[in-house]
């Protein structure tokens, strides 16, 4: 991976920009809605919980498609395929019981995480990133405190809801941040 802080087109940031937006508020109506189901698995929170790595593929895969002009689209792709591995773990871990999805949940959160967290250091040079680096460490914490809880009786899907709508907060600062020009800050005095 290169590590260039280049400054992207502006039509890479403003891509970026919707694009942190609808993750925001898919974000945001997923954790509702996990929340409302969180206390079993049912077949609501079970697809809720595999619908969202599902929707992290589709995002990376948009992501990448939409800056193929600048860096890092090799990590955007390993990102959906660590996402799709994610759904299929999530699905089968489901049947185990909670414990198990926030093994899995929490495994893919550490992967994803140190994964956003280079991507974003990489993308520096539009701004905005701060929070999304933030968010991968942030991510990585979590995803250990999910491993962590899954050895404990009374394991929530709750945590996931918790966790969800703080990386949605996080795709909402970054998109108010993202600059439209994308270019180099001018430099005052």
């Amino acid at each position: 991976m290169t590590t260039s802080t280049a400054p992207a087109p502006a039509g890479v940031a403003q891509s970026l920009r919707r694009l942190y937006f609808t993750r925001f508020a898919f974000a945001l109506g997923w954790a509702g809605l996990l929340f409302a189901t969180a206390s079993s698995l049912g077949p609501v929170s079970i697809a809720l919980l595999v619908l969202y790595p599902v929707f992290d593929v589709a995002a990376a895969i948009v992501d990448a498609r939409s800056a193929k002009a600048a860096k890092p689209v090799a990590g955007l792709y390993a990102n959906a395929a660590i996402s799709l591995l994610a759904a299929a773990g999530l699905a089968v871990a489901a049947s185990s019981g909670i414990p198990g999805v926030l093994r899995v949940w929490g495994a893919w959160a550490i992967v994803a995480g140190l994964v956003q967290l280079v991507v974003g250091v990489l993308r520096r040079g539009l701004g905005g990133q701060w929070p999304m680096i933030l968010s991968g460490g942030i991510s990585v914490l979590a995803g250990t405190s999910f491993i962590l809880q899954a050895t404990k009786d009374g394991a929530s899907l709750a945590t996931l809801a918790g966790y969800a709508t703080l990386g949605g907060v996080f795709f909402l600062v970054s998109a108010l941040r993202l600059r439209a020009g994308a270019g180099p800050r001018p430099h005052h005095g």
